[in-house]
């Protein structure tokens, strides 16, 4: 039976990963110290990877296809397919930022102040190209972790590092100076596999499965019954991808109505409804929207 070989995601996307993955209409039961989960495809074979490392495999065939971030696709300068971009995170569905950050009371203001001065950060290849660009030298250390602490220990002038709240950064004290890049999740794939049209076809479906769970994330349901003679003003209150579904119901001189709402608005959207006229008001989940 044939197999793709997909790496997912270990450490602060596993969980999410898992989720979307769930979402998507595939189980995922990883095990304690197992670096490979069970799933519920006889067609994948999946193993748990560290993000930093995943294109590497991917691109060395060890791995058929896999979930990254752009940010580590480009530290390693990896010669993979991008199949698309996945925008979700551990926190939320926007864009994590590789950012320079320095002590608050840190008299480096700008990017030239940095000149000489010592920048710890796991980012090393992107970091030191970046500063190479702007003709500004540089010593540049790989950190090990708690970048953060760097700074304040007085072990760095400096750090390159991801956030996506800022929350970190500030509670150690610091203070952004520039950003040095966005980064998102991505799917991607070995080449030599994408041009297998078995492979590809499951890629493709896969990635069609988590962009439509992607597509649904605050996105709920709204079905409700409608006199006649409400129907127009229920219409032009009522958002909807393209147009509200109507549909007459059996005998009656009322209607069915159906819409997709974003998840913000329905605690407004509803009562106005109630107010207009409509009745039997339903809010449902959806999983997905392709």
């Amino acid at each position: 039976m044939d197999q793709l070989k997909l790496g997912l995601p270990k450490g602060s996307l596993e969980n999410a990963t898992i989720e979307l993955f769930e979402k998507a209409g595939w189980r995922i039961k990883p095990a304690a110290r197992n670096y490979f989960p069970e799933i519920d495809d006889p067609q994948l074979d999946c193993s748990i990877c560290r993000p930093q490392e995943m294109s590497r495999y991917v691109e060395s065939g060890m791995l058929d296809a896999g979930i990254t971030g752009k940010d580590w696709t480009m530290e390693n300068r990896s010669d993979t397919m991008l199949v698309c971009d996945l925008v979700y995170s551990k926190v939320s569905r926007r864009p994590t930022r590789w950012v320079i950050a320095v002590a608050g009371d840190s008299e480096i203001t700008c990017l030239e102040d940095l000149e000489g001065k010592k920048i710890s950060t796991e980012l090393v290849g992107v970091t030191e190209r970046f500063f190479a660009e702007k003709k500004i030298n540089v010593d540049i250390e790989f950190s090990w972790g708690a970048t953060e602490a760097k700074v304040v220990s007085g072990l760095a002038d400096a750090i390159v590092e991801v956030t996506e709240t800022e929350s970190t950064i500030r509670a150690h004290g610091l203070r952004i100076i520039h950003q040095l890049m966005e980064s998102n999740t991505q799917f991607i794939a070995n080449k030599k596999a994408w041009e297998d049209p078995w492979k590809r076809e499951k890629i493709e479906n896969i990635v069609l499965m988590l962009q439509g769970s992607l597509n649904a994330d605050r996105i709920v349901g709204l079905k409700m019954n409608v006199a006649s003679s409400k129907l127009d003003d229920i219409v032009a209150v009522l958002p909807s991808l393209n147009a509200p579904t109507v549909a007459s119901l059996y005998n009656q001189d009322w209607y069915s109505v159906e819409t997709v709402v974003s998840e913000d608005i329905v605690r407004d959207l509803i009562p106005q409804l109630k107010k207009i006229g409509a009745e039997g008001i339903i809010e449902y989940a959806l999983n997905k929207i392709i």
